[in-house]
């Protein structure tokens, strides 16, 4: 991802991780967790309080640091439309606003599959293709579910997470900050991150919704949320943090949302050819992690493919 960034002109800063234990137990996960990241060849190592607290005096850690040195963030807008632009470039066409009513497999995908579309304009029409990938996000579980056989259906599930501004110029921590995992919990706390400008954020944190279209931010949200940040920054102004926007996460269960090995609960991404039809690949539960992991799950794509 850097490499492309760097090559395209993309912004990006290599700003790193920490993740923050405050206790024996939250410790032990953090173990777990540098075990497993060791394990899929992803560097990660420990940090000391005291150079925890030099390098970063207004953030608390008062057990263990566990730091991700090639973490970094990039400008999600700019490497997106690189994405669009490059797919054009080879020749491809993008339909936005444009809603799939039926996917018709033919033979079972063996003679190719029919996508019956609707305009904003009501204007139906029907793409006719070899290859189908599902990469629909909050829909692609339902879509899914359009083209196979009852009992293989998945049921989705939306988490909601909301975000919170932060108005004041102090504390501004350069690193992003995450909390110790919590075993079971469907998301990795409410965290602090930063955009291309530095400024900061909080969030998100994990509400379970109906409705994959419910962004209604919710002021009930905003307490638990100050005092989850503050463990981790107590010289927080928490008058100056702010409800700012929410976002759905689209995921495969109400399991753990940090791989730590066999048994943890975590539902990974499920990127799969579908047995019984032909040129089929299924991207369910792609949530905010599928951004930076894009190219690697099209290069996983194109090997299941033709390969």
């Amino acid at each position: 991802m850097y490499e492309l960034c760097e090559k395209q002109g993309i912004p990006y800063r290599n700003c790193k991780k920490w993740i923050l234990a405050q206790n024996g137990q939250q410790h032990d996960q953090l173990e777990k967790t540098h075990e497993f990241t060791k394990s899929i060849g992803v560097p990660t190592h420990f940090v000391s309080l005291d150079e925890a607290l030099r390098r970063e005096p207004d953030v608390r850690a008062r057990n263990a640091v566990l730091e991700s040195p090639t973490t970094g963030i990039i400008d999600s807008h700019t490497y997106m439309s690189y994405l669009q632009s490059d797919f054009q470039s080879k020749g491809g066409d993008l339909a936005c606003h444009t809603k799939v009513d039926a996917v018709e497999p033919l033979s079972s995908g063996a003679q190719g599959y029919n996508i019956h579309t609707k305009s904003p304009s009501g204007e139906s029409a029907t793409i006719s293709t070899e290859t189908l990938i599902n990469s629909a996000g909050l829909v692609a579980v339902p879509l899914s579910n359009s083209i196979l056989p009852p009992e293989r259906h998945t049921k989705p599930y939306y988490a909601k997470g909301s975000y919170y501004s932060y108005a004041a110029a102090h504390p501004r921590p350069k690193m992003l900050v995450y909390p110790a995992p919590t075993t079971g919990a469907a998301g990795l706390g409410t965290h602090l991150t930063m955009d291309m400008t530095g400024a900061i954020r909080f969030g998100p944190d994990v509400e379970w919704v109906d409705d994959p279209n419910d962004l209604s931010v919710n002021e009930e949200r905003l307490s638990p949320a100050l005092d989850e940040i503050e463990a981790y920054l107590p010289s927080i102004q928490r008058e100056k943090v702010m409800l700012d926007y929410a976002g759905i996460r689209p995921k495969l269960g109400k399991g753990s949302a940090v791989a730590r090995g066999k048994g943890d609960g975590f539902s990974d991404f499920y990127i799969k050819k579908e047995e019984g039809f032909e040129g089929f690949i299924n991207l369910l539960g792609i949530e905010s992690p599928g951004l930076t992991s894009s190219l690697a799950i099209a290069d996983k794509v194109d090997s299941l493919l033709y390969k």
